[in-house]
C-alpha cells in the first residue's frame, strides 16, 4: 500500500514537471499526429500565436511574425541582449513558403561557417509550420520567398535580424 502512494505521488510529481514544460505525456489512445505535409517541418506547431494576423502590409511584417516562431521553438538556440561587436558568424537563409506556410525550400544563401549553417537550418525545421503568409501570396500553386539573417554570438547560438536590437556604437 505504501509502494502504491508513493508510485502514485512519483507519477503526480512527474507529470507535475512536464507540464511544467510545456509538454504533456501522449497517452495510447491519443491519434499520431499527422505526417508533415513537407519535407523540411517536423511537427506542427501547437496553438497560433497571440494576435496571430490575417493580413501583412508587407513581406517585413511577415518575416516579423516568422521570426518570433522561429525564436519560440529554438529558445536553447538563441540569446538575448545587446549583440556582440563582432559577429562570429552570419548565416543567410533563402526560405520559401506556400499559402498554408509550408516551407517548400530552404537553402543557404550566405555562410562562411558550416556549423553555424547546420544550426540556421535545423532551426528553421523545429519551428515547423509558418504563419500563413495570407494575402502576400495569391493564386493555388503561388509561393513567398525571402530572405532571414541569423546573427550568432561565440556560443553559437543566434538572434534574427528582423527582431534583432538596432546596434549603436558606443
Amino acid at each position: 500500500m505504501n509502494i502504491k502512494r508513493t508510485s502514485r505521488a512519483a507519477c503526480a510529481a512527474l507529470l507535475a514537471s512536464l507540464a511544467a514544460c510545456g509538454g504533456a505525456p501522449k497517452l495510447a489512445s491519443q491519434a499520431p499526429a499527422p505526417a508533415p505535409a513537407s519535407p523540411y517541418a517536423r511537427h506542427t506547431p501547437g496553438a497560433p500565436l497571440s494576435g496571430q494576423r490575417t493580413s501583412f502590409d508587407n513581406v517585413e511584417s511577415y518575416k516579423a511574425d516568422v521570426a518570433a516562431q522561429i525564436m519560440r521553438y529554438n529558445t536553447a538556440h538563441t540569446f538575448n541582449g545587446r549583440l556582440p561587436p563582432m559577429l562570429p558568424a552570419i548565416v543567410v537563409l533563402s526560405i520559401t513558403v506556400d499559402k498554408t506556410g509550408n516551407l517548400t525550400k530552404l537553402a543557404v544563401q550566405r555562410s562562411r561557417d558550416s556549423d553555424a549553417s547546420n544550426v540556421a537550418l535545423a532551426s528553421m525545421r523545429r519551428a515547423g509550420i509558418l504563419p500563413k503568409p495570407f494575402n502576400l501570396v495569391t493564386g493555388a500553386d503561388s509561393s513567398l520567398t525571402f530572405s532571414e539573417t541569423f546573427l550568432f554570438n561565440a556560443d553559437y547560438r543566434f538572434q534574427l535580424r528582423s527582431l534583432a536590437p538596432i546596434q549603436h556604437s558606443d
